[in-house]
């Protein structure tokens, strides 16, 4: 395994497995490392693995840009921040992790991959030899010209070693991606960077790298890369995968550098994916899971803002009708369905996995309805299924509030199915796949009246929600009572016109079928999302603020 530094705070592991490891034990290294609350990229065992094959060369390139007199230290860290949307460019980055780690790395990588520019800069070695940090300073002003070698150097080196990766078969290139973007906090991965510039441009910066190569070196740049430029098209990436073994299929949903949020790409793809282990008849069984830390952390709240911009609400429209779509096929579906959520699952994320017939948690678990407090309602069919699984007091609890919901009181209220240690989740799915189906999903009521449930129910009673939509503590509660006072406090922090819809449409639930019940979140979505509240709210969650709201 390879942690990244400072691998109490880095969440990005690499698991190189040996010629002969196992499946098993490769699975349970894998595992380990989620209950970490890692990333994980499993690859080759190459030198440089996946992320330091291509971020040591571009440190290195960033001294030869120097020492050629091309600019300052100053000068390339601040092209380099502008070009890959980073915080800290190269010689900061050394300073921070240390000049004489950056040298042994990249003359380690010259010497195995016989790639002579590699060697470490000169004044790489000076400065190491010395003991010294290197002297930045703040002059970071320079020409258009010079800017634009700074540029094409360091992109050119990472788009050609990052072409290398992939044809090597190290890893994929989502997965070079993902290290970049988790590893390196990188905003945007090699070949998403490709996208942006142009992969024919990219092509061509990364021929302009592989020309200073000199006479005799192991360095070649890949013929696809060549090939996928001519073509004008754009990388094309998966965020869904499914590996089948013994009749169950285990879906991953992979975007954990954005906590697996949904995006237009995710739920087209998971949709595609459904359809065709639906359609299979050695499936017996289907379980989602979520890459890192997070089940699914949500709907992407930026493409509800830049639809609202953009006046296109028949595009937020499509986008949740798609939603409803994909989970109507888990729904629906003949197979067995498990959502492991062992993490966070949010918003949209826990409407996903309540589609499913069980779902699986840890210690680990965390759940939550944030909608109401951004200015809208749950619209991927939360207000419908959580009413029908712990009943309407409980509903209210979790959804007008957006009380966070932990993984006993999740299991209390029938949210959860299977509460487990981390070491038993894969034997409870496969008790749970021997067992098939459950005879009833929805029973319309807590599974345990624990204390915490008990508060929750009664305090979200017919009869008191009358004074909790406006804010007031209901009869019969003291105005120092601990529990009414925090929830009074939750619920003074959501938008009024969200709060009164989710209402509304929890006692839809109540009185009507699945099928309507989802049919009403639909028809109230425009209403909702022309209110100036909810782009108050999806907006200050993006701009990291507390939203105001007007009630307008």
């Amino acid at each position: 395994m390879h942690f990244f530094y400072h691998p109490a705070k880095n969440r990005l592991v690499e698991v190189i497995p040996a010629e002969d490891s196992s499946e098993d034990t490769i699975a349970r290294v894998v595992q380990y490392c989620k209950q970490l609350g890692k990333v994980v990229i499993v690859c080759k065992d190459r030198p440089g693995f996946v992320v330091n094959r291509f971020f040591v060369p571009w440190l290195n390139e960033a001294c030869l840009l120097y020492e050629e007199g091309h600019a300052t230290p100053a000068q390339i860290d601040s092209v380099a921040c502008e070009a890959f949307s980073i915080g800290m460019g190269p010689f900061a980055l050394m300073n921070l992790t240390g000049p004489p780690i950056a040298l042994h790395s990249t003359d380690y990588l010259a010497q195995q991959l016989d790639t002579s520019r590699y060697t470490g800069a000169q004044n790489l070695r000076d400065l190491v030899a010395a003991n010294e940090m290197w002297t930045i300073g703040e002059d970071v002003d320079c020409d258009d010209e010079t800017a634009k070698t700074i540029r094409e150097r360091l992109l050119g080196v990472v788009f050609a070693v990052a072409s290398q990766i992939v044809e090597e078969e190290i890893c994929s290139m989502e997965d070079v991606d993902r290290g970049a973007k988790v590893g390196l906090r990188w905003a945007k991965g090699p070949f998403e960077l490709m996208n942006e510039f142009g992969v024919d441009e990219a092509y061509r910066m990364a021929q302009g790298y592989t020309d200073l190569q000199g006479e005799g070196t192991g360095f070649k740049l890949p013929e696809f890369l060549q090939v996928k430029g001519q073509t004008g098209n754009p990388w094309v990436f998966e965020f869904v995968d499914a590996e089948i073994k013994n009749g169950i299929a285990t879906i991953n949903i992979n975007r954990p550098e954005a906590m697996n949020a949904l995006n237009e790409t995710v739920v087209a793809q998971l949709g595609a994916l459904l359809d065709n282990l639906n359609d299979d008849s050695t499936i017996h069984t289907i379980v989602l899971e979520g890459a890192g830390k997070a089940f699914v952390a949500g709907a992407d709240v930026k493409f509800f803002v830049d639809r609202l911009d953009e006046n296109a609400f028949p595009k937020i429209y499509d986008f949740t009708a798609d939603g409803h779509d994909v989970l109507s096929k888990l729904e629906n579906s003949s197979k067995t369905t498990i959502a492991l959520t062992t993490g966070l699952a949010l918003g949209g994320g826990l409407e996903l996995a309540l589609s499913c017939d069980y779902r699986i948690g840890t210690r680990r678990t965390q759940f939550r309805f944030p909608e109401t407090s951004i200015g809208i309602y749950p619209g991927l069919g939360g207000t419908q299924r959580t009413t029908r699984i712990c009943g309407v007091n409980a509903a209210r609890w979790a959804i007008l509030a957006g009380n966070w919901i932990g993984p006993k009181l999740a299991a209390d209220l029938g949210l959860l199915t299977h509460l487990v240690e981390p070491a038993d989740v894969d034997a409870t799915v496969d008790s749970i796949a021997e067992n098939g189906k459950p005879s009833n999903k929805y029973t319309g009521a807590p599974v345990r009246m624990s204390e915490a449930v008990q508060a929750a129910v009664e305090f979200y009673s017919d009869e008191n929600m009358g004074s909790i939509i406006v804010g007031q503590t209901p009869e019969g509660f003291n105005d120092d009572d601990s529990y009414a006072i925090r929830q009074i406090k939750q619920i003074s922090r959501t938008a009024p016109i969200a709060l009164r819809m989710a209402s509304e449409l929890i006692d839809v639930a109540s009185s009507t079928n699945l099928e309507e019940g989802l049919a009403a979140e639909l028809q109230n979505l425009e209403g909702i999302f022309a209110t100036k509240d909810a782009y108050e709210g999806l907006s200050s969650l993006i701009q990291g603020r507390r939203p105001t709201y007007t009630n307008e």
